[in-house]
């Protein structure tokens, strides 16, 4: 079901600052962590050239998110939480190498990969009304940035599980019959 618009609504309790300011700190930290994943996974990738290629450059564009969202914190005299970053670096660490394990690895970090977008696009679209309710509209354009990034990545890994399904089909094939000669 549909929520109605909230776009007319504003806050200015210090409660509502407080969940604008923890959701930025949530989202660095989420950042964080896709970086952490991005970085194990990159690090393991055989045979596939191109999937390395997008995450790299998606790591880039991840410091790039991260220097937003420090801009804005500081905007508030704030910083990261470095307890949340911690925590989340950790689980993208450990989520990295629970998938090490798998013949298709690549496939499962493929799908997380996936999933973390579209949490990510779902934590931009909620700063962005955060940041309008609460009168800071001037942060909106660099959460827009951010998000449009986002959305473009979960689209590329959408169009590309096709593909990236059927050739690890094709790889994993060939290996299980030289394999058996």
């Amino acid at each position: 079901m549909a929520m109605s618009s909230t776009s007319s609504m504003s806050f200015t309790s210090d409660a509502a600052m407080d969940t604008y300011i923890s959701g930025l700190k949530n989202a660095h930290a989420l950042e964080k962590q896709a970086i952490q994943l991005m970085e194990r996974q990159v690090e393991r990738i055989e045979n596939y050239p191109e999937v390395e290629q997008l995450l790299r450059a998606h790591i880039r564009e991840t410091e790039g998110q991260i220097r937003r969202l420090d801009e804005i914190l500081h905007s508030f005299g704030e910083d990261r939480s470095l307890l949340k970053d911690l925590a989340t670096q950790v689980t993208g660490n450990l989520a990295a190498i629970g998938h090490a394990v798998m013949p298709d690895e690549i496939l499962k970090n493929h799908f997380a990969n996936h999933a973390f977008e579209n949490f990510e696009i779902a934590s931009y679209e909620s700063l962005i009304a955060m940041a309008e309710a609460t009168g800071h509209g001037q942060h909106v354009s660099s959460l827009r940035t951010t998000l449009g990034e986002e959305e473009k990545m979960a689209r590329t890994l959408r169009e590309m599980t096709p593909d990236l399904s059927l050739k690890y089909m094709r790889l994993y094939e060939q290996s299980t019959m030289q394999a058996k000669s």
